[in-house]
């Protein structure tokens, strides 16, 4: 037993406090600043397109530039590679080789949404709708009678580009999926929320206005199309090769009398885009390479080329390590990750399906996560080690942020994963640490402004420090 030094009993215990009755007015001011940047950040960023657009002109503004294989780089360059539109990857190079290492953070850019399908225009009951399928726990019932804008692009027969965005802006028209009235809703109510809001009855209603000249079961479906061609320049056939996704009208908005959340659609998981950039922002020239890793596709198990699991990370880190001379796998198993994802919050209102000694609160700043999991096991998921779970402890605390350890609810009420997995079969310790959120995967989740900052404080120090 270590006699050296006496503590206080009270010193035996842990406790996460809230930051309210931590912080200082001074630092509630800094809180405040950070998120009415990030609420102007999500208001442009509400496709994982938008979203990767926003943070290259903010880091075009930093003073990043496109990296191409090859480039002569010294300690405090910036540099970013666009992964075909829909992933990004940052770097300020560091004092120190690729070879000890690097300071990594990840985040994903897509939400939970309602795509168009390729084959989408149909009418009915004399009018015109557009077929969806989810995307990522889009939960149907909560998508019913919600206002919502169209973005996307349109691939056209020559091989040009159309963006399309409407429904955003003032006096733009918006569309909506329609809900059964509970007047004749008596069979509907008995079914399970999964089971009522099946895709076929997720179709969004976009217009009712015949076009003359056409026959019966095309005066519809035939103006909408009149009303893309003319505005777009598109035709059906043209929506075959197109992306295009529903999401939820709205700009990000203080929550509560005194103002202290903030209600948008997206913060899983650009709350923890934006944490990452503006800490990467912040750093000159870091002891270690800070590298920056926005991917795709999280919502639906991080395949495809712009998703986490994609090799052009390997490409991207590889062609660093090249310029060094360094190799890639021995720089992997030296570098240190932050999966920055979101957390679920504790709501009391579900409290039972939380496990209350090791649950988020909101106010009580960055959740770090050991491990996700589901199935009721760690199944699916990335489990840091302690000395993992130590180095960024030592880290958070010598940095003054904000941190509390948290778990995705009771392992038997369900459960949920992030990308950790994957950085962390790269030979990569990473760990998780993320913003809490009350009704996470909903159309419009909630989130602290305090954790908010601290996230994005927890990240910047994670860039600046390493404890060997």
């Amino acid at each position: 037993m270590n006699q050296e030094k006496k503590i206080l009993p009270e010193e035996l215990f842990y406790t996460s406090k809230n930051g309210f009755d931590l912080l200082s007015g001074e630092e509630l001011k800094k809180v405040e600043a950070y998120c009415e940047s990030y609420k102007s950040f999500l208001d442009n960023s509400k496709t994982e397109r938008l979203c990767n657009l926003r943070c290259i002109r903010l880091a075009e503004e930093k003073g990043f530039v496109p990296y191409r294989e090859g480039m002569d780089l010294k300690p405090g360059d910036r540099i970013y590679y666009d992964n075909r539109g829909k992933g990004l990857m940052l770097a300020i190079m560091g004092k120190k080789s690729l070879s000890e290492g690097a300071n990594i953070s990840v985040a994903h850019t897509d939400s939970p949404r309602y795509d168009i399908k390729p084959r989408p225009l149909y009418e009915d009951g004399e009018m015109a709708y557009l077929q969806t399928h989810p995307y990522g726990w889009a939960m149907g019932y909560q998508w019913v009678a919600l206002p919502l804008a169209i973005h996307g692009v349109v691939i056209r027969a020559d091989g040009t580009s159309v963006t399309v965005s409407i429904g955003e802006e003032e006096g733009e028209p918006q569309f909506i999926i329609t809900d059964l009235l509970p007047h004749l809703g008596r069979e509907h109510k008995k079914k399970l929320l999964g089971d009522a809001y099946p895709s076929h009855v997720m179709s969004v209603l976009v217009g009712s206005r015949p076009l003359e000249g056409l026959e019966e079961g095309r005066r519809f479906k035939g103006n909408i199309l009149a009303a893309l061609y003319e505005k777009y320049g598109i035709v059906e056939e043209d929506l075959i090769s197109a992306e295009l996704e529903m999401v939820p009208v709205g700009k990000a908005r203080d929550i509560g009398f005194d103002r202290s959340l903030i209600a948008a659609y997206g913060h899983d998981d650009r709350v923890c885009v934006y944490a990452e950039l503006a800490a990467l922002f912040d750093q000159e020239v870091p002891e270690k390479t800070a590298v920056c890793l926005l991917a795709d596709k999280e919502e639906v198990n991080s395949d495809g080329v712009t998703g986490m699991k994609s090799m052009d990370f390997e490409y991207f880190m590889g062609s660093l390590c090249r310029s060094q001379g360094v190799d890639l796998y021995g720089c992997y198993a030296k570098s240190l990750c932050i999966s920055a994802d979101v957390e679920a919050a504790y709501d009391p209102s579900y409290k039972e399906v939380f496990e209350l000694q090791n649950v988020a609160r909101v106010n009580h700043g960055v959740a770090v996560m050991k491990f996700t999991g589901s199935c009721g096991d760690k199944s699916d998921a990335s489990d840091a080690s302690a000395e993992v779970v130590g180095t960024v402890r030592r880290i958070l605390n010598q940095g003054g942020v904000l941190w509390q350890l948290a778990m995705m609810g009771k392992p038997e009420a369900g459960g949920g994963g992030t990308v950790a997995k994957f950085m962390a079969n790269r030979n990569i310790d990473t760990i998780d640490a993320g913003v809490p959120v009350l009704s996470m995967h909903a159309p419009f989740e909630t989130v602290s402004k305090i954790d908010c900052y601290m996230t994005y404080r927890a990240i910047s120090e994670v860039y600046r420090n390493h404890v060997d």
